[in-house]
């Protein structure tokens, strides 16, 4: 099969002929019709995280694709089922994380496109276990990103703990922030954004954000937020990956607000210890979702509640996609054709 390969973390991939996997017990043949490309496979390839993947491997966590094949002991999926690959590709199912309902924190949590290849591929392996199953007549290309960057910014938005009819922040507007906007409106929240692009604010406004502030060219993004919404939001999710723009958030929360982290800058910020106490803050970390979080993010995608903006790109451009991706000149989310 053709797959996009990181053969180490100076070079670009390699796209070249590797040999087809095969299901072990547990697991499913996909051949992948369409992978969305996140931000996370950009770190991934360049190994910017403390704990690396071993090279040589296959980026990709938001794949969707058909069955082919089963291992033994798998009666979840069968050949011709529609399914995707996540982050969040396995978990041990039986430790204090995994039997508690917080299984996304299970130390030995296996990951797509990281510890396990991923969708960057024309064929690739699922835990037939832990798999998203899409629901017929969906568009693949629009539910990719629901994979990753939907689930993860609506597990973000519910820990914000923002009720129907209060103000959330979202923080960058990029393939996570503008789809976080969609959710955060159909969950009921009022939305505000900050970007520091005109054309992300822009994105922002036409999937329902009220206000959208330009905090390159707003001299006090923190006051014209707090001002627009009479006090501060009630809560907010931070996608962006600048570091300025956590410090930002937590000045825009009002009093008890409740800030969500997803964004991972290389960067650290400062947290006001005072202002955090004195004002009965919340800062807290959210990664991706469970399979109930996921299966909850599809819904809101299968009635037509959310539409990521896409553009359709064919694997060959990995290597243009992340040098855009890194320059912040993708507006929404790349989706690659695997047949292109």
């Amino acid at each position: 099969m053709k797959a996009a390969v990181v053969k180490d973390f100076t070079s670009p991939l390699v796209v070249e002929e590797v040999e087809l996997p095969a299901p072990g017990p547990g697991q499913a043949l996909v051949k992948v019709l369409y992978s969305g490309v996140c931000h996370t496979d950009l770190h991934a390839a360049h190994g910017d995280w403390p704990v690396k993947p071993v090279v040589p491997f296959i980026p990709g966590h938001e794949g969707v694709g058909e069955v082919v094949a089963v291992g033994d002991g798998v009666k979840r999926l069968g050949v011709g089922d529609t399914v995707g690959n996540a982050w969040f590709w396995s978990a041990c199912g039986a430790c204090e994380f995994c039997v508690t309902g917080r299984e996304t924190l299970c130390p030995d949590q296996r990951n797509g496109g990281y510890s396990v290849d991923g969708s960057f591929g024309q064929y690739m392996l699922v835990d037939a276990a832990y798999a998203p199953v899409l629901p017929a007549g969906v568009d693949l290309r629009a539910a990719a990103p629901i994979l990753c960057a939907g689930v993860t910014v609506y597990k973000g938005l519910k820990e914000s703990e923002v009720a129907p009819g209060q103000w959330v922040l979202v923080s960058g507007v990029g393939g996570l922030g503008h789809i976080a906007v969609q959710y955060a409106r159909a969950m009921g929240m009022r939305v505000v954004a900050v970007d520091v692009s005109d054309d992300k604010c822009a994105l922002a406004r036409r999937h329902g954000a009220e206000l959208a502030v330009n905090a390159l060219t707003d001299p006090d993004p923190e006051g014209t937020v707090k001002e627009f919404t009479g006090g501060g939001v009630h809560g907010g999710l931070v996608t962006a990956v600048n570091g300025k723009a956590f410090s930002q958030a937590v000045g825009s929360l009002r009093r008890g607000g409740t800030l969500s982290l997803v964004g991972l800058p290389p960067e650290q910020f400062p947290l006001d210890i005072f202002s955090t106490v004195l004002l009965g803050l919340t800062v807290r970390g959210s990664i991706v979702g469970t399979r109930a979080d996921l299966a909850e993010a599809v819904d809101f995608f299968a009635r037509g509640l959310i539409e990521p903006t896409y553009t359709l790109r064919p694997l060959t451009d990995v290597n243009a996609v992340f040098d855009e991706m890194a320059a912040g000149r993708i507006e929404g989310r790349v989706v690659m054709d695997m047949s292109a």
